[in-house]
């Protein structure tokens, strides 16, 4: 199975637009409109987030002092510390730290803070886009891993517009709450209906 979308690296951008702290304010505009983002995460030189410099940043930095806005770097102006995620993050981490934080998007550093990406909203939102044929494909893997081979044959898995159904025969019934669970988290689902039975 190609993607189970259940880590921050599954769906993250891997080209990362960034400055230098020592960048200077018409820079950081410049690139800013050049690639069509709100802010750029700031680098040391060794290549760790430092902070993150967004056009909100840049509005207080003018608005306090626009004689001198201009003069100001962006270590200057940037938001500290950066609010960041790891690549092995789940994704629905990454969605409640942008929502807590009321974030746009969030630097991917790896174990020593060195930035590997960027996940935006929209690549969160991707998750919700996974056709029937990918979920049912993954619910069968997460059948087969909880219930194991024998169990997981006798369930019949459909998928239709993010709704899964799960219909057939299980030996045991009380194992039904946590295979709702298990299905219910996995990325794009959106509904769950069992209809399994045991035998009599």
């Amino acid at each position: 199975m190609e993607q189970h979308w259940n880590t921050v690296r599954e769906v993250m951008t891997h080209a990362v637009v960034a400055v230098g702290r020592d960048a200077p304010f018409r820079e950081i505009v410049e690139t800013l409109q050049r690639w069509k983002v709100s802010a750029l995460p700031v680098l040391a030189g060794d290549g760790r987030v430092i902070g993150v410099v967004s056009e909100a940043d840049l509005l207080v930095a003018q608005d306090r002092d626009p004689e001198h806005a201009r003069e100001l770097t962006a270590g200057a102006m940037m938001s500290v510390p950066a609010v960041t995620v790891h690549p092995d993050s789940p994704t629905a981490e990454a969605a409640r730290t942008m929502a807590r934080g009321h974030l746009k998007r969030l630097p991917v550093v790896d174990a020593e803070d060195r930035l590997v990406g960027i996940v935006s909203r929209g690549d969160l939102l991707r998750v919700h886009l996974r056709t029937d044929e990918d979920l049912t494909e993954q619910v069968r893997f997460e059948l087969v891993a909880t219930l194991g081979p024998e169990q997981a044959a006798g369930v019949d898995v459909r998928a239709k517009e993010g709704r899964i159904t799960l219909s057939g025969g299980l030996p045991d019934v009380t194992a039904l709450p946590v295979l709702e669970r298990l299905v219910s988290a996995v990325p794009g689902v959106v509904d769950v209906a069992i209809r399994l039975t045991s035998p009599a």
